[in-house]
C-alpha cells in the first residue's frame, strides 16, 4: 500500500494569479489553517533573484520564509520553488533547519538534465530535493526512462508529473507512470500536478493515486484552495482532502480547509479569475501555453472560435511557447482576411448618402427612450437610414434599414435568436465574419473600421462611426450608447447578448471608449454626431 501525501500549492501557482501579493494575514493564516488541516507538505512560494517584498509569496532566500510560518512544527515539510534558470544557488545559504525543508525545481521538457544538475547544487546545501517535470506529455517512453536514470543518481526525494497545458487523459497518466515507477528507485516519490483546462486535473488526480495505491511507492499529489493557479486552475484542495478521507482514511481536518477558504479565500475569488473556461480548454485541446490564451483574450476579446482557429494556426512548437509578435500576426490575419469590398462599399455610399444615419446601440436606452427614437425616425423617416449596432432589439421589429456586426459571435446570436428580423434586415458585416457579400449581407474589409492603438478598438459602435466616415457620412444621430456599469447585464436592452468584452474593468472601458470617441470627432468634423440619449460619452 503506498504512502499518500498531499501538497498544498496555493501560495506558489496562486502567485501567478495576484502576483504574489496575497498581503501578511493571508499568508500567515493560509499556511496555518493548512497545518491545522494536517496537509502533509506546505509550498510557501517561490525563491525569485529579487528582494523579499513583505506580504508576497516571492522570496529572495528561504530566511525570508520564516515570519509567515507562526508555529513551525516538526511533522509538516515546508518547500518552496525554484525554476531551473531563474534562481541564482549563489544566494541560497546552507539549510538551517528554522525555514523550508525542501525546495522543488521545475524544468521544462529537453532541458532535464540541466535541471537536475542545478538541483544537485540544492542537495549540496542540506535541502531535501524535488523535481517537477514540466511537460511531462511531451516525453516519449525513451525520455522517461533516462529521466528516472537522472533523477536516480541526484539525490532527489521526489519527481513529480506535471500536465502543464493541462491536456492530460487516463491513457497519458498510463504510459507515464507506468515507465517511471518501473525506472525510478523505490525510495523516490512520485507526483502528479494537474491543471484543469479539460476539467479533468480532479478525475486525473484520482487515477493517478489509484494507478499507485497498490504499489509501495510514496505517492505526493498537488493541489491548491479553491484550484488558485494560473490559467485554468490545478485540482481543488478541498475535493482531494474530502476524496481521501473517504477513500483512504487520511483524516485530514475538512473545517481548518473550509475556514482556510471562509476567511482567506473569498476574498482572491471576488477580485480575480481562475478556472475553467472554454479558452483555457482550448490551451488543453492543443498543448498550448496558457499566456497564449491571456494575449488574445486580454488584448483582443478574441471568440472561442477564433481563438480556436488561431491556435489551431499555429505550430505545435509555437503552441508551446508564448511569442506575442507572431501570435498578433496570426490574430490580424485570422481578422483582417483580404478581399474586394469596392463593389459593396460604392453600394453602401449610395444608400447613405445625404441621410440622417440613426444607430440603433443596445444599450438599454434604446428601450427605455424608445418614444424619443421612433418620434425621431417618424419624423425623418424619408430621409433616415436606421442601423441597428452589433445586436437586434425585439421592440423594433422591423424598423431596422440594416444590422451592423462587428463579430461572429453576435452574428450567430442575432440569427439564432430573432430569426424573422436577421432575415428581413440587411447587413453590414466586417470581413472577420465572412469574406463575401451576397445579396442582402455586404461584407467591408475589418481595416477599414479600426484603428489601433486601444485594447477595445473594435467597440461596435467606434468601428461603425469610423466605417461611416469612409463611407462619407455627413449626419449620425446615436442612441443606446449609454456606458457600460459594473455587471454585463445592467448595460444591455437585452441582457442575453453574448459578452463581447470578458474584463470586469467596466470604469476603465469607458474611459478608453470616450477617448476613441474623441478621436472620431477630432479626425472627422465633416461628419456631425448627435446623441438622441443619454450617453457617458458625450462632450
Amino acid at each position: 500500500m503506498s504512502v499518500i501525501k498531499l501538497l498544498d500549492c496555493t501560495l506558489r501557482d496562486g502567485a501567478y494569479i495576484v502576483n504574489a501579493e496575497f498581503g501578511e494575514p493571508a499568508i500567515k493564516g493560509i499556511i496555518r489553517k493548512l497545518q491545522d488541516a494536517g496537509i502533509d507538505i506546505i509550498e510557501c512560494g517561490w525563491l525569485k533573484d529579487k528582494e523579499h517584498v513583505k506580504g508576497t509569496s516571492f522570496y529572495h532566500v528561504p530566511s525570508d520564509v520564516v515570519p509567515y510560518i507562526t508555529e513551525r512544527k516538526p511533522n509538516f515539510m515546508y518547500v518552496a520553488m525554484i525554476d531551473w534558470d531563474r534562481y541564482d544557488l549563489s544566494n541560497l545559504p546552507e539549510c538551517d533547519g528554522n525555514s523550508i525543508d525542501a525546495i522543488r525545481v521545475v524544468f521544462p521538457y529537453n532541458k532535464f538534465r540541466e535541471g537536475i544538475k542545478v538541483g544537485k547544487q540544492v542537495l549540496e546545501k542540506g535541502y531535501t530535493l524535488f523535481f517537477q517535470a514540466a511537460n511531462t506529455l511531451a516525453y516519449y517512453n525513451e525520455d522517461l526512462i533516462e529521466l528516472a536514470k537522472e533523477v536516480n543518481a541526484s539525490g532527489a526525494k521526489s519527481l513529480s508529473v506535471v500536465d502543464t497545458f493541462g491536456a492530460m487523459y487516463e491513457e497519458d497518466l498510463d504510459r507515464i507512470v507506468n515507465v517511471l515507477n518501473a525506472e525510478l528507485d523505490p525510495g523516490v516519490a512520485l507526483g502528479f500536478h494537474s491543471h484543469n483546462n479539460q476539467q479533468l486535473a480532479f478525475s486525473n488526480a484520482i487515477h493517478f493515486i489509484k494507478l499507485l495505491d497498490k504499489t509501495d511507492r510514496t505517492v505526493v499529489v498537488d493541489s491548491s484552495l479553491c484550484g488558485m493557479g494560473r490559467g485554468a486552475g490545478n485540482a481543488t484542495t478541498e475535493l482531494m482532502v474530502n476524496y481521501l478521507n473517504r477513500k483512504y482514511e487520511t483524516g485530514y481536518n475538512m473545517n481548518a480547509i473550509m475556514d482556510a477558504i471562509d476567511i482567506y479565500m473569498k476574498y482572491f475569488e471576488e477580485k480575480y479569475t481562475w478556472g475553467y473556461s472554454t479558452e483555457y480548454c482550448i490551451a488543453g485541446m492543443y498543448c498550448c501555453h496558457v499566456n497564449n490564451i491571456a494575449y488574445l483574450t486580454k488584448n483582443h476579446r478574441t471568440s472561442a472560435k477564433d481563438m480556436r482557429n488561431i491556435i489551431e494556426s499555429l505550430s505545435p512548437e509555437d503552441r508551446k511557447k508564448y511569442d506575442y509578435d507572431l501570435l498578433e500576426a496570426k490574430f490580424i490575419e485570422n481578422q483582417n482576411r483580404k478581399i474586394d469590398d469596392t463593389a459593396a462599399v460604392e453600394t453602401l455610399k449610395k444608400a447613405i448618402a445625404g441621410k440622417k444615419i440613426v444607430l440603433v446601440a443596445p444599450g438599454k436606452s434604446s428601450i427605455t427612450k424608445k418614444t424619443v427614437i421612433d418620434e425621431f425616425i417618424s419624423q425623418n423617416r424619408s430621409n433616415a437610414v436606421v442601423i441597428a449596432v452589433n445586436a437586434l432589439l425585439e421592440d423594433y421589429g422591423n424598423g431596422y434599414d440594416y444590422l451592423f456586426l462587428t463579430n461572429n459571435a453576435r452574428y450567430e446570436y442575432a440569427k439564432e435568436t430573432r430569426t424573422e428580423q436577421f432575415n428581413a434586415v440587411k447587413k453590414i458585416l466586417l470581413s472577420s465574419i465572412k469574406n463575401e457579400s451576397n445579396d442582402d449581407e455586404y461584407v467591408v474589409e475589418f481595416e477599414r473600421a479600426i484603428k489601433r492603438g486601444w485594447d477595445h478598438f473594435d467597440n461596435a459602435v467606434i468601428c461603425c462611426l469610423r466605417l461611416l466616415k469612409q463611407l462619407d457620412a455627413k449626419d449620425v444621430y446615436i442612441s443606446g450608447f449609454d456606458g457600460f456599469k459594473e455587471t454585463y447585464n445592467e448595460s444591455y436592452a437585452d441582457a442575453s447578448l453574448p459578452t463581447v468584452n470578458p474584463g470586469k474593468a467596466w470604469s476603465e472601458l469607458n474611459d478608453e471608449i470616450k477617448d476613441m470617441f474623441r478621436d472620431i470627432k477630432k479626425n472627422a468634423q465633416d461628419m456631425k454626431i448627435t446623441f438622441l440619449t443619454e450617453s457617458v460619452y458625450e462632450q
